[in-house]
């Protein structure tokens, strides 16, 4: 038997519910399985969460690539000052949400389509090298038209404890911290609108103490910056990098903690007097415990003294809970048989997807109740990097359907 990670307290009750309705209420309502249930209820309270722990002057970004189900970014675009998007297709999307002055655009490899439409749409685009403001440079005077630019820093430090490190070393990411003044410079000399620095460092880092170091440390790399460019810049994009505890062992961040550090930071900074803002992009934090993504028994079998329960879903709609992205060691996500009362008997069992691979496996040899063929086995932690970040056209089988739920009409 191995130990699987905990189920967000608000599904933690059993028989499951989401949104005050069963899971098998919401398969229904959709037509079928697979499928991932958002319970926005859920997105909002963590909105609000880091609205009180947060100083005023600290902005609220959602990056849309943690999930960009067109009904979820309906309902949060409100509730957030900016998007950040990562592709011309992001961009696409964002702009039917929000104007193109509450967008900003990061990532390596732009295209010149890409960047055509960002100018266009005066979003943000956040460049992550030399060449990069080389080629935006080119079309927007093609175009006859003023870019919106900022410069995206390779931060000398790293998000310590992060799962997937983005700073702090040779990087495809940004523009090293001591090249990003000259730069600067280059950008100010130009008729460009420089919007300010961008600074990542990491993400999905579950240690508060260095989460506020990263976030503090980047305030200071930017007034470091502002003193060489002689110009406070108009806003400061700190980064984010809250983790969620998916694993057994893992304990969610303290985010009071961290808005306190951060808004006293903020207040002693020269920047803050010089009229500069700040923000933080934040996908996973806000809507990945959100999500519970609902996968219906269609056998139930023994091999040489194993249980295994084979779903309709797996792997091709939620890579992540099968240990394929990202993860060295396979680790267990929370599971549940949905229709289970709490006191249900208990039986160790695997369970696994339709695949013909046996990289598809939801959960290793976890202790769950005894479930049959027909039931509903629930993946929680499913809110983030779901069906867009998994394979969903390997072997032909059908796509996931999706639901947003707990808001008005939900």
């Amino acid at each position: 038997m191995k130990p699987m990670g905990t189920i967000p307290a608000e599904f933690s009750h059993a028989p499951l519910r989401i949104a005050g309705e069963s899971a098998e209420h919401w398969a229904r309502v959709a037509g079928d399985t697979p499928l991932f249930v958002y319970d926005f209820g859920v997105v909002a309270a963590r909105v609000a969460r880091f609205r009180a722990a947060m100083s005023l002057r600290v902005k609220l970004h959602y990056a849309i690539k943690a999930n960009p189900f067109a009904p979820l970014l309906d309902a949060i675009a409100p509730l957030v000052d900016g998007l950040d998007v990562a592709s011309g297709g992001e961009l696409a999307i964002a702009l039917q949400r929000k104007s193109g002055g509450a967008i900003s655009f990061a990532g390596p490899g732009k295209r010149d389509d890409e960047l055509t439409a960002a100018i266009i749409a005066q979003a943000t685009i956040n460049l992550e090298s030399e060449g990069e403001w080389n080629r935006t440079l080119a079309l927007s005077d093609r175009l006859g038209l003023r870019p919106r630019v900022a410069v995206r820093v390779n931060p000398d430090f790293e998000l310590r404890g992060s799962g997937m490190r983005m700073g702090g070393r040779a990087t495809p990411f940004g523009v090293d911290a001591d090249r990003a003044g000259a730069l600067i410079a280059r950008i100010r000399a130009s008729d460009a609108d420089w919007h300010g620095l961008h600074i990542f460092a990491g993400s999905q880092s579950l240690d508060t103490a260095a989460l506020i170091e990263a976030l503090t440390g980047a305030l200071a790399l930017a007034e470091r910056l502002a003193d060489q460019a002689g110009l406070s810049p108009p806003l400061v994009n700190l980064g984010g990098g809250f983790g969620i505890p998916y694993f057994p062992g893992d304990l969610p961040i303290d985010v009071m903690a961290i808005g306190q550090a951060l808004g006293a930071a903020i207040e002693q900074s020269p920047l803050a007097g010089a009229g500069c803002s700040f923000a933080t992009e934040l996908g996973r934090w806000l809507v990945g415990e959100c999500g519970v993504y609902l996968t219906r028994i269609v056998d139930r079998k023994q091999s040489r003294g194993e249980t295994f329960l084979v779903t309709d879903g797996g792997m091709n709609h939620q890579l992540a809970a099968s240990g394929n992205l990202g993860t060295v060691v396979k680790r267990n996500y929370p599971v549940a048989v949905a229709s289970a009362e709490s006191d249900a008997p208990t039986e160790t069992v695997s369970v696994v997807g339709p695949l013909c691979t046996p990289l598809d496996r939801l959960a290793d040899r976890v202790t769950l109740p005894v479930a049959h063929v027909g039931d509903l086995v629930a993946v929680f932690m499913a809110g983030a990097y779901g069906v867009s970040a998994s394979p969903t056209a390997f072997l032909g089988h059908p796509a996931p359907r999706e639901l947003l739920v707990g808001i008005a009409g939900g």
